[in-house]
């Protein structure tokens, strides 16, 4: 939102949440950024009623991402929709179709693609630099604690519960679904792989070119001190494409990421880091590797607030057996993330789109079988032709979810 009001030409003109307090506190806020009070909706359905709005952006929960894109490209509205996009296989497909049937522009929030570091580093190994690639693999430590238990009560009076609970099952309200750790529990979020693995899952299946895999197997729980998340809070993920090559990935939140915000003291490196966990990539090929790492120079504080610009990657190049990196091979432009998106609207074009709604449903589909495959406590072989599972009925089942009326993402859009 604040980055959409940066923008020449662009208003940020209403705003809606079914969190009456915050949404009441957003406009407060944006009002003093930029001198203009945005009318405030409960309801999103009143927004895309509005025939003077072009475009929204949905920040909701996971699991109202997929309806409110349909239901937004229905009613003739371009999108932009955080990630993960969808919260199961089904609403992923339906959420294309709709995109296409009613040719909106739909943007998913995977900023590190508008990034220069990481688009020269996708582009060294999309054009060959290490050979044929084998083998990509992401390493994501990032500290949680226990969100312990929370007993039920009554719905606070500045929430409107039912809109907020929307596609999911009806239950009780209690605080460790409002508002942020709902994301542990399977009826709202897809936890730590889908929340922020996303983010590296993306741009490894970028360097690759992969769409969905055939063979995936996933293995983890919830460790640690008893709480009452549902997702796992250690999880290792293995995809396997048609090919044969090979992405990897892991993701921790208990007490193994304690570097991840190294510490700096005078006089150079502090000699601790080399214990130290890291947030990476690492891409194998048949002439060399390449190692990326979250750039250290310089944080949010420091940066332009731009999607792009600090998220960024250092990145090393290696070849044959030589133990030493290859010299820089510098950077690209770095993109406006959001910037993109409006660039895409006003020239109708999708396809100048760096993070498009399809590459959004084959990164978030890859968390999606991962998380089944940890539950049903198997490998699962997916069909692309045919949308299913070879020959796993149960898992079939899970690909997409019973509706709540009338929050319900449809077969046809």
């Amino acid at each position: 939102m604040y980055e959409a009001s940066d923008l020449p030409g662009v208003e940020v003109s209403v705003i809606s949440d079914p969190d009456r307090r915050r949404m009441e506190g957003t406009a407060v806020e944006l009002e003093k950024k930029t001198g203009k009070r945005a009318r405030t909706e409960v309801d999103l359905r009143r927004i895309l009623d509005d025939p003077e709005i072009d475009a929204v952006v949905i920040a909701s929960c996971d699991y109202w991402h997929a309806l409110a894109t349909i239901w937004a490209c229905q009613a003739g509205k371009h999108v932009y929709v955080e990630k993960p996009v969808c919260h199961n296989l089904f609403e992923g497909r339906k959420m294309l179709e709709a995109a296409r049937k009613y040719g909106r522009i739909v943007q998913t929030g995977t900023q590190r693609r508008s990034n220069g570091s990481f688009r020269k580093a996708a582009q060294l190994i999309r054009e060959g630099a290490i050979g044929e690639v084998y083998w990509a693999s992401f390493d994501l430590p990032n500290p949680r604690e226990s969100i312990g238990f929370k007993e039920p009560e009554p719905v606070p009076s500045w929430l409107d519960w039912d809109l907020w609970l929307g596609p999911a099952e009806k239950r009780p309200y209690h605080a460790n679904l409002v508002h942020y750790n709902w994301q542990w529990f399977w009826d709202f979020g897809n936890g730590e792989l889908a929340t922020n693995g996303v983010h590296l899952l993306d741009i490894a299946r970028w360097c690759l070119g992969k769409d969905l895999p055939a063979r995936i197997h996933s293995v983890g729980g919830r460790y640690g001190p008893p709480d009452q998340g549902e997702t796992p809070n250690a999880q290792k993920a293995t995809f396997r494409y048609d090919d044969g090559t090979l992405l990897t990935g892991e993701v921790r939140n208990l007490y193994s990421a304690q570097g991840r915000v190294k510490p700096r003291r005078p006089g150079g490196p502090d000699p601790r880091h080399r214990w130290l966990d890291e947030l990476s990539w690492s891409f194998y090929g048949s002439q060399g590797y390449l190692h990326l790492k979250p750039s250290q120079d310089g944080g949010r504080e420091e940066a332009p607030r731009q999607l792009a610009k600090h998220y960024g990657c250092e990145y090393q190049l290696f070849l044959g057996r030589n133990p030493e990196p290859e010299p820089d091979q510098g950077i690209l432009e770095h993109l406006d993330h959001f910037g993109n998106f409006i660039d895409a609207v006003r020239s109708g074009r999708p396809e100048i789109l760096t993070a498009g709604l399809e590459d959004g449903v084959l990164s978030a589909g890859h968390c999606i079988m991962a998380n089944l495959s940890l539950r049903l406590g198997r490998e699962l072989r997916y069909d692309a032709a045919t949308h299913r599972f070879a020959g796993d009925e149960e898992a079939n089942r899970l690909l997409t979810r019973s509706y709540r009326e009338p929050y319900v993402v449809p077969d046809k859009v």
